[in-house]
């Protein structure tokens, strides 16, 4: 039996965040009725380790509670990891592509502004590089996700 500090250091995470965990409903340790420490058998312990496994690939909390939930009742949870991981990489995939879309705007944004001069504020304007933006969005190439999509669209 490991206390929250012996396993938080096992598995290199803060004691908080084993008592994340447990307050959440993901880890059941034992509890001492002698002095109310929790305590970690080996198979609790071990499901901290699943629990960050499952972070790193991008499940959420909930998401592992629903695994864990699954497995508990003695049914497997493999179809709905799979379902999930199939959505977040679906999510991800998006993502990416509004991060390309938004490098694009940025260079046209650079490329546009370079030789512009700079002016001071005023009653009627702010910054007016950000306030002509809206000139240069005209351009499809702006929102194509990458440069092989631009170079097709071109021909």
């Amino acid at each position: 039996m490991r206390t929250v500090t012996a396993v938080a250091r096992h598995y290199g995470v803060s004691p908080d965040a084993v008592r994340h965990y447990t307050k959440l409903g993901l880890l059941k340790p034992l509890r001492s009725e002698l002095n109310g420490y929790r305590y970690f058998d080996v198979a609790e312990a071990n499901k901290l380790g699943f629990i960050l496994s499952a972070k790193k690939l991008g499940f959420s909390l909930k998401e592992i509670g629903q695994i864990l939930h699954t497995a508990e009742h003695g049914d497997t949870p493999c179809p709905l990891v799979r379902e999930l991981i199939q959505r977040r990489l679906g999510e991800i995939r998006e993502e990416i592509a509004e991060s390309q879309r938004l490098a694009n705007r940025l260079e046209v944004a650079c490329d546009k502004w370079r030789d512009l001069p700079d002016r001071m504020p005023s009653g009627h304007s702010i910054c007016h590089l950000i306030e002509t933006w809206q000139a240069y969005v005209t351009d499809p190439e702006i929102d194509t996700p990458n440069p092989e999509e631009r170079d097709e669209r071109r021909q």
